[in-house]
């Protein structure tokens, strides 16, 4: 996933990056809603973490005006405000879940799974493809019953691909969806090593290449 962290705590906006990175994601984080808001109209995130203290305009002004302008991006609010009458207004403003500080990294990451399940209408904790089987919760990758090991960045291409089975997607957005701005500049043929690694190690068909378009998900039959 490419996930947007809103956060000022500068050492939980930092722990909750790093934490998520090593879970495999893609993660910007940004310290105040002009910076996020920006963020947002530059690239396309999964999912956002909101923080609801933040300096100048507070964390519920800039999800009611997100939502006025008709961004869909599940939110999870990230608060120390614990009262119902806070959390009710921050569902009702628009968050898709609210979730009290402190957190476990574990806890927040399956959360965000769970959001990005709801907002894809993939409720299964397996996605499947003819025989290959994904668990975005474990990052498991099975193709006709056997285990295969992947590298981070070869797994977040195939959630990219398996997310969206039908469409064919550009190599900026893929590209947007393995690195994030903390940076890291990716080779200039990064995409394209970890595309043939997949065909490698799944099948030469997992990845079906759309000339001057960029990259969709192969037709590799039914499972076995």
């Amino acid at each position: 996933m490419r996930l947007l962290i809103l956060e000022d705590d500068a050492q939980l906006g930092d722990a909750i990056a790093t934490g998520l990175r090593q879970l495999g994601h893609a993660v910007d984080w940004f310290r105040d809603g002009e910076q996020a808001d920006a963020a947002i109209g530059s690239a396309a995130f999964d999912a956002l973490v909101l923080d609801l203290g933040l300096p100048g305009q507070d964390g519920m002004v800039w999800l009611a005006r997100w939502r006025q302008r008709g961004l869909t991006l599940p939110v999870l609010i990230l608060t120390a405000r614990d009262g119902v009458a806070e959390r009710v207004a921050g569902l009702d403003t628009g968050a898709d879940d609210y979730l009290i500080k402190p957190i476990a990294i574990d806890e927040l990451a399956a959360r965000l799974r769970a959001m990005l399940r709801r907002a894809t209408g993939r409720a299964q904790p397996e996605w499947v493809h003819g025989a290959l089987r994904f668990e975005p919760a474990t990052k498991q990758v099975h193709w006709e019953g056997r285990r295969i090991e992947l590298t981070g960045r070869e797994l977040a291409l195939l959630e990219a691909l398996l997310k969206h089975p039908q469409r064919v997607l550009s190599k900026a957005q893929l590209q947007e969806q393995l690195y994030d701005w903390s940076g890291n500049e990716p080779e200039s043929n990064a995409l394209e090593v970890h595309v043939h690694h997949l065909r490698r190690k799944i099948h030469p068909d997992v990845v079906r290449t759309v000339r001057g378009v960029g990259y969709a998900l192969g037709d590799i039959g039914p499972a076995a």
